[in-house]
């Protein structure tokens, strides 16, 4: 099953996640099959905290992917991210 979730990235202290479309079974911050977009919990105001391609995600929902839980609450906190 196809999942959408966060891929860890970044340093030690300084987390940026990617949002990917990826399989299930692989773990968190492997091999994915498309980057959707980031998330970057550190961003100063200036910076774009969150950005998400609309068309992508409805692509792979159609396609029967599944979103995580945080990802949901993510797009809807940041309803402006989804571009």
């Amino acid at each position: 099953m196809v999942v959408i979730r966060l891929a860890r990235g970044g340093s030690k202290n300084r987390p940026f996640y990617s949002i990917v479309a990826t399989d299930k079974r692989n773990r968190r911050d492997s091999n994915f099959i498309e980057r959707l977009g980031y998330f970057n919990p550190n961003a100063v105001e200036s910076e774009q905290a969150m950005r998400v391609t609309q068309e992508r995600l409805t692509y792979w929902t159609t396609v029967g992917a599944q979103i995580s839980p945080t990802v949901k609450r993510l797009i809807k906190d940041h309803p402006a991210a989804v571009v």
